[in-house]
């Protein structure tokens, strides 16, 4: 079978496993203070911009998620987020297991308007209500969606406004640098508190860059870190992989590469007359077809599925990293061949 469901279904990058490899004899000491790490964490802070941030690693967007969350929020704080986002509907309530609430708002095109967020901040609450002590949004969105750098600006004034912070989850941020044409790492740098950059839906074995640009919040993070039994202690392979992908460009050649074959899917779904659930400028599609016509695609493709529409079905394809030009041809040329 040739995956398409997501973009985490293969290893890693011949980059990155050349590095694991030619560092894996070496003697280094434990839980991220080796000199890969350090040296990540510098290519980091450079590429972005950002040379007080300061920069830690997690293994997944989960962790990488609740260590952040938990450890800004005081005790009686929740996180606001839009209702499509991945804390609020794709982590099993790891953000509620640490007592913080997802707050959710209605979503526009996948995303938290600055609105929305607007009008829940200026009604004033009482102690018998949980105060909104941070802001989550998604860079891409789970539907593919992008912010612009209009909408990130004001979203950011607000949060501002209102002394709160915002965090943009990364998980897919490779792809939405390449497909976004005004938000780059500097200016995301600039425009939030924390982030971080996903590694492991790009080019990763596994691993997400926490970076906290604004240092204040990452006080006592490794305490945090390790709080979650997040302290890897052969933490130097994370370390050695962020070195990798942020050497001579990789990260974003990787994510180039998959919105390079997006586009190519996106335009033969368009010419064969294919609608979208979600119209969506990142390497998620979500192409809406007959169940005939998808029942013939099964035999030889994955998809994820996301609606069930009566004699028709919602999927997602993904491209990725590691997406083959070869299988893309091949799912056009059978797309062109069972549309009708």
């Amino acid at each position: 079978m040739i995956r398409f469901e997501c973009d985490y279904t293969d290893g890693c990058a011949p980059q990155v496993m050349e590095a694991l490899v030619r560092t894996n004899s070496l003697n280094t000491v434990g839980y991220g203070m080796d000199e890969f790490c350090a040296r990540a964490k510098e290519k980091i802070k450079k590429i972005c911009n950002a040379p007080d941030a300061e920069v830690h690693f997690a293994v997944g967007g989960t962790q990488a998620n609740t260590i952040i969350i938990s450890s800004v929020l005081r005790p009686y704080e929740g996180v606001v987020c839009c209702n499509s986002g991945h804390i609020n509907v794709h982590e099993t309530g790891a953000i509620e297991a640490t007592g913080h609430k997802v707050m959710a708002l209605p979503a526009v095109d996948g995303k938290l308007t600055a609105a929305a967020l607007r009008e829940l901040l200026a009604v004033p609450t009482n102690e018998h209500e949980v105060k909104a002590g941070m802001v989550y949004i998604s860079h891409p969105t789970e539907t593919g969606s992008l912010y612009s750098a209009k909408e990130l600006e004001e979203i950011y004034a607000v949060c501002k406004e209102n002394e709160i912070p915002l965090f943009v989850d990364g998980a897919r941020l490779a792809y939405g640098l390449a497909a976004g044409k005004d938000v780059d790492l500097p200016f995301l740098a600039s425009h939030c508190d924390v982030f971080y950059i996903g590694g492991t839906k790009c080019g990763a074995l596994f691993g997400e860059a926490m970076v906290f640009t604004n240092p204040d919040l990452a006080y006592n993070i490794r305490h945090m870190i390790k709080r979650h039994g997040a302290l890897l202690a052969k933490g130097r392979l994370l370390g050695v992989q962020f070195d990798a992908l942020f050497t001579d460009g990789v990260y974003f050649e990787l994510g180039s590469h998959a919105m390079a074959l997006a586009e190519k899917v996106k335009k033969c779904l368009s010419e064969c007359g294919v609608s979208v659930y979600y119209p969506s400028p990142s390497n998620q599609i979500f192409p809406i077809f007959e169940n005939t016509v998808l029942d013939s695609l099964k035999e030889k493709y994955t998809f994820e599925h996301i609606a069930s529409l009566g004699d028709k079905t919602a999927v997602r394809i993904c491209t990725g990293w590691s997406t083959t030009e070869e299988n893309v041809d091949m799912l056009i040329k059978d797309i062109k061949n069972t549309v009708k």
